[in-house]
């Protein structure tokens, strides 16, 4: 039986990958951050952060990373076989394997993050933008582009869901609150 491996190493080498790409959680934070704060005026990068770092938790997440990553680098050092090897290097428009790939891990936070990612992907912005620009430098980013703005979209949900429940959480508090002082006034009239 093959050693499996354990989950920190996946865990390590998946944020190890994104670094050396030059992706930091913050600037996946950032789009999180465009993408919530019309929703919740008083938003701070500070959950946004937390969110995707939780986001880049997940196997799926990390196991996808890892795929398209390598295939990305593969195809920066003209290793894959043709024509898959111009495909990925031209990141060509017909090719939707890297979409499909983001998009698969996108299913898991529901439907705000399919959406998100949709609209992601229409519009790239912050650094999809700046990983979208094809071969600048050499690097070739057909997939990592769009994994960066599945986790951004995944992390978005994440978010959207977690300030819906503490809104009714708080409201439900208040409303407590309000009969508990009521019931007082009763009894002590």
């Amino acid at each position: 039986m093959k050693k499996q491996v354990h989950s920190s190493e996946v865990r390590k080498a998946a944020l190890d990958r994104l670094a050396e790409r030059g992706v930091r959680v913050e600037d996946i934070a950032e789009i999180v951050y465009l993408m919530q704060s019309p929703y919740h005026p008083d938003l701070t990068m500070e959950p946004c952060i937390e969110s995707v770092k939780a986001v880049l938790e997940k196997r799926e997440m990390q196991h996808a990373i890892l795929v398209g990553i390598e295939l990305d680098t593969l195809a920066e050092r003209g290793m894959l076989s043709e024509p898959l090897q111009s495909i990925i290097a031209a990141d060509e428009g017909l090719f939707g394997c890297d979409e499909t790939l983001a998009l698969g891990s996108v299913f898991g936070y529901g439907s705000i993050a399919v959406t998100t990612f949709g609209h992601l992907d229409k519009h790239k912005m912050g650094v999809i933008k700046q990983l979208d620009t094809k071969t600048a430098g050499g690097k070739v980013h057909t997939f990592l582009d769009d994994l960066v703005a599945s986790v951004a979209a995944n992390a978005s949900s994440r978010m959207a869901h977690r300030l819906r429940d503490e809104q009714e959480e708080a409201e439900r508090l208040h409303n407590e609150e309000i009969r508990v002082e009521g019931k007082a006034v009763d009894e002590a009239g």
